[in-house]
């Protein structure tokens, strides 16, 4: 079992399992974007709610901690990857990113312009 995350198996998955119940609980912002996660959106849709890794686990982050844990979206969690950011809060009115994502194209404009 040297390859497998220890919040894969054992002790860690069943803590894990626990707060993910907590988190999607308590929380309603995806803690990467700011955005609400709606939670009744199925994977694979990539705005279903994911619980995110603050501190990676690879980085040394705790595999099973709630304090190293937060609701995020499925697609947003897969861009942040395995990579460390300031973790903000998302409790203001503000929709404020704590990372630099590739922005979409604003479509409407686009049209506009053709």
């Amino acid at each position: 079992m040297a390859n497998k995350r220890l919040d894969s198996y054992g002790v860690h998955r069943l803590i894990l399992e626990r707060n993910k119940k907590k988190i999607l609980a308590t929380q309603d912002v995806c803690g990467i974007c700011g955005k609400p996660v709606d939670k009744r959106l199925k994977w694979p849709d990539p705005m279903c709610a994911v619980i995110d890794h603050i501190v990676p686990v690879n980085k040394g982050g705790h595999p099973s901690d709630l304090n190293n844990l937060q609701l995020a979206h499925m697609c947003c969690n897969r861009i942040k990857s395995d990579k460390l950011f300031e973790k903000r809060d998302f409790s203001g009115n503000a929709t404020v990113s704590n990372r630099t994502l590739p922005q979409s194209m604003n479509w409407v404009e686009y049209r506009s312009k053709k």
